[in-house]
């Protein structure tokens, strides 16, 4: 699997609360095994194992094998599509309440 080619949409893969926790784990270290990705959660490593594989697929992990351990990495590179959405939304959102408040300035006068 590519990083430009996913298999799985991003918006799709972090809709997901435990995934979206599984990013910030991955974000606040370097590398993770999968039994210290298991620890906060309150399921087993099968259940974690679906989840990171969605975000493999996703592009938003990578794995690696060290002996027989399987330890995970974040690559946030495909949360750029994520926030250029937001900040798209956002200057909308902006220039839209600009407007709004224009016009009721214009009303009040």
């Amino acid at each position: 699997m590519s990083e430009n080619n996913p298999l799985r949409d991003v918006f799709d893969a972090i809709a997901d609360p435990t995934r979206r926790r599984l990013i910030r784990l991955l974000a606040e270290a370097e590398e993770l095994p999968l039994h210290e990705l298991t620890a906060p959660f309150q399921m087993g490593r099968t259940a974690v194992s679906k989840h990171l594989t969605i975000l493999k697929e996703a592009g938003l992990v990578l794995d690696r094998k060290v002996g027989r351990e399987t330890r995970y990495r974040l690559n946030a590179s495909p949360l750029r599509e994520i926030q250029d959405w937001v900040a798209f939304y956002n200057k909308f959102w902006s220039i839209n309440m600009l407007r709004l408040n224009q016009l009721l300035e214009e009303e009040e006068q």
